[in-house]
């Protein structure tokens, strides 16, 4: 399933546009960023009426009769890579093997712990509104505002952003974003709403940012193969964190899941600030 996220399309979008890249992977954020408003009342009304196993069956459906054929017909095959000459790649090597080192690691964790809060969230997001107090119906209204504000603010970074910045400062807004809607989440019940628009806008636009920052911060012909090394540590965390999110649910209920998130939240905040000091210098 996770050759099917976004990590596949942006290595795909990186290998064929090369630098030129960012613009593809906003645009292409745009149209994923809906994603969860469509699927989330489409599952909660298959379940209702026709059960979880044909849910699944009709998702599965809808990636080999749809998307299949869509890969196969819209994505054109990537131009020639010119190789540089072996003595040149490897003084270019040598030169930036420990700044790029750094770089990676960071990086990569802040990728592995953004995808343990956004892959908690989206599993057991629905259990934890209701756990507040919130009706099944309102919970599932609450969680498609999410959507819409990946989307919104993908747009405003299509807007005031694209080549006109550094991604790095997309990376440090979203990440900021996410620590404020979690923290949010879990001060105020009566701003559950304005909780969810922060993290929806900050999950927005990391999307983008951990697309488009490989690719001024690395080798851009390396690109697809960086960024199957950077999504392998946080797609095993993808994979974990919603069993651990119901450890943590049996253990201490709504809150011990929340502040666990918050407190992560803010050391990706941590590791994203050593990030931008790391690139400035």
């Amino acid at each position: 399933m996770s050759s099917g996220l976004y990590d596949a399309g942006f290595a795909t979008l990186g290998r064929l546009y090369g630098q030129g890249a960012r613009g593809a992977i906003t645009n292409l954020t745009l149209f994923g960023g809906f994603a969860s408003t469509v699927c989330w009342p489409l599952s909660a009304f298959l379940v209702a009426h026709e059960g979880w196993r044909v849910t699944c069956l009709s998702y599965a459906a809808i990636h080999l009769l749809i998307c299949l054929p869509l890969h196969l017909w819209v994505i054109p095959p990537p131009p020639p890579v010119s190789t540089p000459a072996p003595a040149t790649a490897e003084r270019k090597q040598a030169s930036t093997t420990g700044r790029a080192s750094t770089r990676f690691i960071l990086l990569a964790s802040i990728q592995t712990v953004s995808a343990l809060i956004a892959s908690m969230l989206s599993v057991h997001l629905l259990t934890l509104l209701q756990l507040r107090g919130v009706s099944l119906a309102v919970a599932v209204g609450l969680g498609a505002l999410v959507g819409p504000s990946q989307v919104g603010a993908r747009v405003a970074e299509m807007l005031i952003g694209r080549n006109r910045h550094h991604p790095i400062w997309t990376m440090l807004a979203s990440v900021s974003l996410l620590a404020a809607g979690v923290w949010l989440l879990l001060a105020s019940q009566t701003l559950i709403a304005l909780a969810l628009i922060l993290y929806g806008a900050g999950n927005g636009i990391h999307t983008i940012a951990r697309g488009a920052l490989p690719l001024v911060l690395f080798d851009p012909q390396q690109y697809a193969a960086l960024m199957g090394k950077l999504a392998t540590p946080s797609l095993i965390v993808q994979a974990a964190a919603p069993s651990i999110g119901a450890l943590l649910l049996g253990t201490g209920g709504c809150d011990l899941v929340l502040m666990t998130l918050a407190l992560a939240a803010t050391v990706n905040l941590a590791l994203c600030a050593r990030l931008v000091a790391v690139v400035r210098r």
